[in-house]
């Protein structure tokens, strides 16, 4: 799974550079002969062909007289047909050609009308692209082309501009803007319909995040947002009694639909085809399945509308959609950063998803060639309240599918809840569409099956599928959203949901409740104070994050005492008896074991205080800060300040914002020290900084304790160290986000920190190697360097969070002996050479396990997890656990900073026994072809 997700982005890069052979050896040249011929018109049947669909055209032109028609030719783009070539392998075009001549030119009854059919075949020889390797090419063939009949004797030539395109209704990013202008502008000579259009932000490289909302008028968008939806969220017992009594009157509710894989094209050209028809078309017209046949509905778009608000996200990743890959600029596949959120794509978009808080939600995605409609497989997330959702998911995905299948050539489609056993599930609010079901939404991600016209017309099917069944069904489906609602409110932690939480044998094991009366506490509480809070910063970051994605957040106005604990006023709090408390509870809890399956999607372990670093303690006290606290609408972070007057500050190595600092203060040149041992009150692995510099810094938070003078303290002057990063794109983020300075080659780095299987021990001379994760420590296993050093795993991408014991190092500076760390590798190391410093291994504790999916896990128990060795001219640190995991690890990125660090700064890297010297057969890997194949990749 994490493994092959790596192997995928890498290849998907290398694919994108074997394009740009592609179009260098397979130009769009003009044949220079008929540049300046005089030109006439040709007539043609079509001037639209397609990369997924066969089609002919007949072409006629008059040249007004009578030519030999054994001299003429045909040419598409300037290029004669011949030269356009079928793809054959990899990047090669050297097929037979793709256009042919099918009735040559000839004579029209003694005319000087000239005839001939033309068919434009399949360029790929396949009518479904899908493929990852044609999928990364294709685009350079879509565009506008001259088809030209030419005479070379007259220099005359008969043309027509035609069309190239994928499929009929594809577009790229930049025709999207002008596209909804189009719409914008027919719409208002047609209806008195309600069009708003909105960007919701910017994209990591700057591009406009295109939002539309379509409704029956202005009025119809403000009462719901500003009358049912508070309601709906503050007292949803007033509007179900009203539904039941059918008082509940005029009013709509929305459903959105999304794309957020930008490669998976038919996403975002589905969405403008139901946007233009639902915009301008009065009636709507499609098959359906009704009674067991297929027949045609039709959709009265007024009548619609007085139902549904519709929002179309067109694409959540621009820059994916120019740049035609899957990952955002960052290199991050944001259909993975939902709860995460680390990227600002994926931060506009659920801050807009928390507003809307819709009923109904399509995540268009390709591409299963089963024609995949959710809701999934278990195990389910046990936040979401399944009960109130199963039922019309199960509804709507027959809706969408029968559609689907209806208004295309496929036959079939497949839920996974019914036709699948296990591995597509939903533990994970990673994707679009379960982080909508926190939000009460009926989610589903949806894969059409090809990439093609084919494709296109299913997708399309779903959507008008998904709105008939809302409109059909509008107060039933409704009234659920607003159950789920009650129950958050009300604090029930209803039995109901439990048949649907099952283990792998199938029994109903439920929620995971413990000796507890409720799944949910009562209470969060977030602390910020100095003596209960161990990173305030992150604590606040996670208070702003609740309240972006719609939770609900209080804040003490005095000190409170509760279960023996006194809380100083500020501490924030989060009040579980609130219509998202689902939400809240997926990203604060500690996740659960579900190891036991035996296939499972996606990593699964949420839980924002261990993973980012924060103290949160619940609390299962009734009322406990009733009439003690009030709600805060944001949450300002806090900054450091120096303390005292003394000429230098030692900054704590507690948190990440002082690495930010060290990293700006050493850019600039600025003095910064390094305690290389403990004394007094500085700590191995502290900062030492000059007072006077602090004062130009403000936005960092730091811990800082005033120091006289540190002479007697053992240091390290640290230079801004120069990073080289192989492996993931995330990684590389990590880091950069850190402030380090990065450099493209080893040879000019100071250390070399790597996630993937790239490793060079002769290129380590004089530098630091850090190597995380099991394509690293199989790397450095394969090169025999390390003598004594042995590692185990049990398959790539079995993920756990750890109860660890951490050993006191200059490289584990900041950290308890006692901490949980998490990894998606599932490996571990069995052996360390003699001389290395064994840095944390996984506790011997029979609890040692604390959540995630790892069958097998008994294994790593008391195992180690990082160890460093010095040698005469390197040093090399492994962890077999993740710092930096889709850069949501952050409690963990001061290990790797610690590392980078002592690259440069400190006596780590200059002392050792032994050399760096290649004694390993780098083609015999330990980790197999198996090892590859053992992950899978939700498309």
């Amino acid at each position: 799974m994490s493994l092959l997700r790596k192997v995928l982005g890498g290849l998907l890069a290398f694919l994108l550079v074997l394009t740009l052979f592609a179009q260098a050896a397979y130009p769009v040249y003009a044949t220079e002969a008929a540049e300046n011929y005089e030109v006439i018109d040709l007539d043609t049947s079509r001037t639209l062909f397609s990369l997924t669909e066969a089609r002919t055209v007949e072409v006629q032109a008059d040249f007004g007289e009578t030519i030999d028609l054994s001299t003429v030719e045909f040419q598409f783009g300037g290029k004669s047909l011949s030269e356009w070539k079928k793809w054959t392998e990899g990047t090669s075009y050297t097929g037979n050609p793709f256009i042919k001549v099918i009735e040559e030119p000839h004579y029209v009854d003694e005319t000087t009308t000239i005839k001939a059919t033309l068919e434009f075949g399949l360029l790929y020889d396949k009518d479904n692209l899908s493929s990852r390797t044609i999928r990364t090419q294709y685009q350079q063939f879509i565009g506008e082309y001259e088809l030209a009949l030419v005479d070379h004797a007259s220099q005359k030539k008969a043309a027509q501009t035609v069309k190239l395109n994928v499929y009929d209704q594809f577009h790229f990013y930049d025709e999207l803007k002008p596209t909804i202008d189009q719409v914008f502008e027919e719409a208002k000579g047609k209806n008195d319909r309600y069009l708003e259009y909105q960007s919701l932000g910017k994209s990591a490289e700057g591009r406009d995040l295109h939002f539309v909302i379509l409704a029956r008028d202005k009025a119809a968008v403000d009462k719901y947002l500003n009358e049912t939806l508070p309601t709906a969220l503050e007292n949803p017992d007033d509007l179900l009694k009203k539904i039941e009594a059918g008082k509940m009157g005029d009013y709509q509710i929305p459903v959105w639909i999304n794309n957020i894989h930008p490669d998976e094209v038919e996403g975002m050209d589905a969405q403008i085809e139901l946007f233009k028809k639902f915009s301008l078309e009065n009636e709507v017209t499609f098959n359906t399945i009704v009674d067991n046949q297929e027949q045609p509905v039709t959709l009265n778009v007024d009548e619609v509308l007085d139902d549904v608000i519709f929002l179309y996200m067109f694409t959540s990743n621009p820059d994916g959609r120019v740049a035609n890959t899957r990952a955002n600029a960052n290199g991050f596949d944001l259909n993975r950063d939902n709860h995460y959120q680390t990227q600002i794509e994926t931060q506009e978009v659920t801050q807009e998803i928390a507003k809307w808080t819709p009923l109904s939600f399509l995540d268009m995605h390709g591409y299963v060639s089963g024609f995949l409609i959710e809701p999934t497989t278990p195990p389910h997330n046990p936040n979401f309240e399944y009960d109130l959702l199963y039922d019309n998911m199960i509804e709507q995905a027959y809706a969408m599918g029968d559609a689907g299948i209806s208004n295309s050539a496929y036959d079939s489609y497949e839920i996974p809840a019914l036709d699948y056993g296990e591995g597509w599930d939903d533990m994970t609010p990673a994707y679009t569409a379960m982080y909508a079901m926190l939000h009460g939404s009926l989610g589903h991600t949806i894969e059409t099956p090809a990439l093609s016209q084919n494709g296109f017309d299913a997708m399309y099917g779903t959507g008008l599928g998904a709105t008939l069944y809302v409109t059909e069904n509008k107060d039933k489906l409704y009234k659920n959203q607003l159950e789920i609602f009650k129950r958050g409110i009300n604090g029930e932690d209803d039995r109901a949901v439990d048949e649907y939480f099952v283990n792998a044998a199938g029994d109903s094991i439920g929620r995971s409740r413990g000796e507890n009366e409720s799944f949910f506490p009562e209470y969060y509480v977030i602390p910020v104070d100095d003596k209960q809070q161990k990173n305030a910063v992150e604590a606040t970051k996670m208070v702003q994050y609740l309240l972006r994605n719609g939770v609900e957040v209080e804040q003490t106005t005095k000190a409170a005492k509760v279960d023996g604990t006194t809380y100083p006023k500020g501490t924030y709090i989060v009040p579980m008896n609130q219509a998202k408390r689902g939400l809240a509870n997926a990203m604060l809890y500690k996740g659960d074991d579900v190891s036991d399956w035996s296939a499972m999607y996606d990593p699964i372990v949420v839980n924002f205080p261990d993973l980012r670093g924060f103290t949160i303690n619940e609390v299962r006290v009734e009322n406990a800060f009733a009439k003690l606290s009030k709600e805060v609408k944001n949450a300002t972070l806090p900054t450091g300040k120096a303390t005292g007057k003394a000429p230098k500050q030692i900054l704590s190595n507690t948190n990440n914002d002082t690495v930010k600092l060290v990293n700006e203060l050493l850019r600039d040149g600025k003095a910064v020290e390094k305690a290389v041992e403990t004394k007094g009150k500085v700590n191995a692995g502290d900062y030492i900084v000059n007072t006077k510099d602090l004062a130009q810094y403000k936005d960092y938070y730091y811990e800082a304790t005033s120091a006289g003078t540190t002479q007697n303290i053992k240091t390290e002057k640290l230079t801004l160290p120069k990073v080289a990063v192989t492996g993931s794109a995330q990684l590389k983020f990590s880091i950069k986000e850190l402030g380090f300075e990065l450099v493209d080659s080893a040879a000019n780095a100071d250390v070399i920190v790597s996630d993937g299987g790239s490793f060079d021990a002769n290129s380590l001379v004089g530098k630091s190697y850090v190597g995380i994760g099991i394509y690293a420590l199989n790397a450095v296993k394969n090169s025999g360097v390390l003598p004594g050093y042995e590692f185990d795993y049990t398959s790539p991408g079995h993920e756990g969070l750890l109860k660890t014991n951490v050993n006191e190092h200059i490289l584990t500076s900041g950290y308890e002996a006692d901490e949980l760390l998490y990894t998606t590798n599932g490996a571990w190391i069995t052996s360390v050479p003699n001389e290395a410093q064994v840095l944390a291994t996984v506790s011997n504790s029979d609890d040692f396990y604390v959540a995630g999916w790892w069958p097998g896990h008994g294994a790593v128990k008391g195992q180690t997890l990082a160890f460093t060795q010095n040698l005469a001219d390197s040093n090399i640190t492994l962890f077999a656990n993740d710092l930096a995991f889709r850069a949501h690890t952050q409690s963990s990125y001061r290990l790797l900073a610690n590392s980078i660090f002592a690259s440069v700064g400190t006596e780590v890297a200059k002392k050792g026994k032994g050399s760096v010297k290649n004694k390993g057969n780098k083609q015999n890997n330990k980790v197999g072809p198996s090892f590859l194949e053992k992950g899978r990749d939700r498309e």
